[in-house]
């Protein structure tokens, strides 16, 4: 007797999922956000509404994975937490992070990266990434080198917001593009705009996947001014790690890891600036950091609280809420049998606000995060740079240098939010948090 498939959604929940879920996050921006729809889906609060459509489902389904009704793809939603660890815990194989949706974004500028790549030559860039990157340590073997240029670039931004009296969005992203260009390729890199406008324009088009052609000679010609960059290679960069250690990796393709860094850093800088806005609106948390500051030991390169305001800011509004993965081979449930080549879809704000078991869900709860108060939320999947073999491998770096920057930002600075949210301490946090249209007052601390 033949085993069964996995039991199929209705049309209603698969057109909810679709409409609620899938729609909105497409239109937000997949690989690149589109600051007017992120606007308007906090104005709707369709990021809550797609949180609640997917417990709707789950309640009509409650065993899950779930095969979605859609033609030509089979795409499998997932909605047991436990199902959740057995997809990352078995990743890259028989759940390849390469999907076929990821593969046609990311396409379009790094056709090579490990996120798209498989076989043994993923496992090449795998650990070249991890070495570079410090996968496996808190504090990077480069911190020291990293630590000064975010505080140099924190306190010129502070400086202009003083000198403007607001602190807004572009003038962070701008200070913060400063900081990543210097981290990735050394300080002579520090104002060349151009190479993170081409990365910017051909994440634009990647937003499109499938349905825009490939700007093929602009992918070459940033292609080949990170190669540049990796042959002068400045001392105390992440380039020159990477110059150093490539050549032990055959088929490697350094140059095309490098747009996954400039890439991630973009979502590293709005969870910065959406733990800024708690933090100035949540008395007990921002003094608990300040305390943590004033008590450090580590030059800053490990402040365990400030990582774990960021971590909770990516837990309330992860920049990456549809976590894909597609199955190498037919894989065994207790349900039934989830086909080859099949999509799988993980939407994490469904767990990270799951308020049924997950206490606080829509407080901000830094402390959730640390291990002497409980740690990652006794196991439920909070993933945020994803877990497993695939786990983000830059996970630590961007902790480092967001911890760092927000430590330099909230220091000796009062930032009063004076945009229209209303981030009550004590009341539920919006599903969705634009980070385009925050806006501070600064002033010295303790004069406001």
């Amino acid at each position: 007797m033949g085993i069964s498939r996995l039991p199929k959604a209705s049309l209603l929940d698969t057109a909810l999922f679709a409409g609620a879920v899938f729609l909105p996050t497409f239109a937000k921006g997949p690989i690149i956000r589109r600051p007017r729809v992120v606007a308007l889906v906090e104005r709707f609060r369709l990021d809550d509404r797609a949180v609640d459509a997917v417990c709707r489902i789950h309640s009509r389904n409650p065993e899950g994975p779930l095969l979605l009704r859609l033609p030509l793809r089979h795409q499998a939603l997932i909605l047991a937490p436990g199902h959740v660890d057995t997809v990352l815990n078995m990743s890259p194989d028989p759940f390849s992070p390469a999907s076929a949706e990821k593969r046609a974004a990311l396409t379009h500028f790094q056709p090579n990266n490990v996120l798209i790549s498989t076989g043994p030559i993923r496992s090449v860039r795998r650990a070249l990434q991890e070495q570079v990157l410090d996968t496996d340590h808190p504090i990077h073997l480069l911190a020291d080198a990293f630590l000064p240029v975010v505080r140099e670039e924190m306190d010129e931004l502070l400086a202009t917001a003083a000198e403007r009296g607001e602190l807004i969005w572009k003038d962070f992203l701008a200070a913060w593009y400063r900081v990543v260009r210097r981290v990735v390729f050394g300080d002579h890199a520090r104002d060349d705009s151009e190479l993170t406008d081409m990365i910017v324009q051909l994440r634009r088009n990647g937003n499109w996947a499938f349905l825009r052609p490939q700007q093929k000679k602009l992918r070459a010609k940033f292609l080949a001014r990170i190669t540049e960059e990796l042959a002068r290679a400045e001392e105390g960069s992440l380039a020159s790690v990477m110059a150093a250690r490539a050549p032990r990796f055959e088929g490697a393709a350094p140059a095309e890891q490098v747009p996954q860094w400039l890439f991630a850093f973009d979502p590293a800088g709005m969870a910065t600036f959406r733990a800024l806005a708690v933090l100035a609106t949540h008395p007990e948390a921002r003094s608990r950091a300040r305390q943590e500051l004033h008590d450090d030991g580590s030059s800053r390169s490990f402040l365990p609280y400030l990582r774990s305001c960021v971590l909770e800011a990516l837990r309330l509004w992860p920049t990456t809420p549809l976590i894909l993965r597609q199955t190498t081979r037919p894989v065994e449930w207790e349900d039934g049998m989830m086909p080859a080549k099949c999509g799988v879809l993980i939407f994490a704000p469904y767990f990270h606000r799951d308020e049924r078991n997950l206490p606080r869900a829509h407080q901000f709860a830094p402390e959730r995060w640390l291990d002497d108060d409980g740690g990652d939320s006794d196991g439920w999947p909070l993933v945020p740079f994803s877990d497993g073999p695939v786990v983000c491998p830059g996970k630590q770096l961007v902790l480092l240098l967001t911890s760092a920057a927000l430590a330099q930002l909230i220091d000796r600075t009062d930032l009063h939010l004076t945009s229209r949210h209303r981030l009550d301490p004590q009341g539920r946090l919006p599903g969705t948090l634009d980070n385009y249209s925050l806006r501070f007052a600064p002033s010295p601390r303790g004069e406001g």
